[in-house]
């Protein structure tokens, strides 16, 4: 079976995001011979003499009729080394938003710079954004090189100021890769126009690059999505209702037999059971839904979290942070909001707004609020404890999100107890 990689592209606007993923999946032949014949129509009713492979991936009417990315466009495909989701993200700044969310589960980001243009505001928020995630892998695919005769000191210069950054933001292995999206230079195959680069080509880095770490070997941790109890039936011949507790195993793996503890009661159990639909299993690991069955008659609702007793998650009422400021007012101390963590809601204040990270000089500054797109600390109190880990331990359980209380709208991108771009963990 061939590891599965989850893929994002970033960059600015116009840098050629969209064609490179037309691009990949054309010459990869993951695209279908009637989504072919469809782009080929639309592209000649344009007046183009050839397909444009952007419209692969622009699927909503308003990115087709403006020629822009504004959502994030998921496009699933497999080669015969590994099988891939790839998540095409706006290059725009007011979409910014939509990067944090194509960036907050990859393995790997595609970051393509214009060879003519070189670093711009939003490469380096970019990056910033990668680092802040935690994004396992970065490529630097530097696009449009056919624009600038194929050179080989254009493509150096445009690296080397690329990993200056990404070096600044604690972004150590940056893969590059001369590319022309439009043509498909060393996007699928190896170019005969760069022979002077002599490593893989995109694809090839793509399939042999190595899996992130593996949450299954994290500490068992378990948000409670449904508490299942049948009404009326469902008994054993000891007359013992069923009941289970529905999730998604978020990390780590439980056994049956294993001691854990529900927080935020804090009972200690053991798993008496594992079901899978119909099917009983003895183990589950990430990221496996599963309805887990308990020893002891312990009180658990939708939004508790069932953990690993020996490996055991604090319980935390303030909590200090970064964020990517997603909405449209200023963030100010103060503000009440939501606190999303795992599928528990709570509600939360912002007790200080700690810094701002400046894009220019990559340190964090002091202010006294964030705006849109801002990456910044935080602090927050939340009006009920919650299990939230260091974000550097677990990109699962160390995430949440800033919710609107009124409208529900997410507000905000929160890592906890996560350093700035560039600092060194505590």
């Amino acid at each position: 079976m061939s590891t599965l990689l989850r893929l994002a592209t970033a960059g600015s606007v116009d840098d050629g995001k969209s064609t490179l993923v037309g691009r990949l999946l054309h010459d990869s032949k993951s695209v279908l011979a009637d989504q072919l014949d469809a782009v080929e129509r639309v592209s000649r009713d344009r007046g183009l003499t050839t397909a444009d492979l952007a419209l692969l991936t622009d699927g909503l009417r308003a990115e087709r009729e403006q020629g822009i990315t504004i959502d994030v466009a998921y496009r699933y495909f497999a080669t015969a080394n590994r099988s891939f989701v790839l998540a095409d993200c706006p290059g725009h700044v007011q979409y910014t938003r939509n990067t944090v969310t194509g960036s907050s589960t990859a393995d790997a980001l595609v970051l393509l710079v214009d060879a003519r243009k070189g670093v711009l505001e939003q490469t380096r928020r970019h990056l910033a954004v990668a680092a802040l995630m935690r994004v396992p892998h970065v490529v630097i695919a530097v696009n449009k090189i056919d624009l600038v005769e194929h050179s080989e000191d254009v493509f150096h210069t445009v690296v080397a100021d690329v990993r200056q950054i990404a070096a600044e933001l604690g972004i150590l292995d940056a893969h590059a890769i001369p590319v022309s999206a439009l043509n498909g230079d060393n996007v699928v195959d190896r170019s005969t126009n760069t022979p002077w680069y002599q490593g893989p080509s995109l694809l090839e880095l793509l399939e042999a690059l190595a899996p992130a770490a593996d949450p299954a070997h994290e500490a068992f941790r378990m948000p409670v999505q449904l508490v299942i109890r049948p009404q009326g039936a469902a008994r054993s011949p000891e007359h013992v209702e069923y009941r289970g507790y529905a999730g998604q195993v978020a990390s780590g793996t439980v056994r049956v037999g294993d001691e854990v503890v529900v927080l935020p009661s804090g009972r200690r159990t053991t798993v008496s059971g594992i079901d899978l639909g119909e099917q009983s299993l003895d183990v589950a690991v990430s990221p496996q839904s599963v309805t887990l069955r308990l020893a002891d008659d312990v009180d658990v609702s939708r939004g508790d979290l069932i953990a690993s007793a020996t490996q055991p998650v604090a319980l935390r009422q303030e909590v200090q942070a970064l964020a990517c400021w997603l909405g449209d007012q200023p963030l100010r101390p103060g503000a009440r909001l939501l606190v999303k963590h795992g599928s528990k809601s709570v509600l939360a204040m912002v007790r200080s707004v700690d810094g701002r990270l400046d894009l220019d000089s990559l340190r964090l500054t002091p202010t006294d609020q964030l705006a849109l797109n801002d990456i910044g600390r935080v602090t927050v109190r939340l009006a009920t404890p919650l299990p939230i880990e260091p974000y550097t331990r677990s990109r699962t359980g160390g995430a949440f999100l800033l919710v609107d209380p009124d409208d529900g709208r997410t507000l905000a991108a929160v890592m906890a107890d996560a350093p700035a771009p560039g600092e060194h963990p505590a």
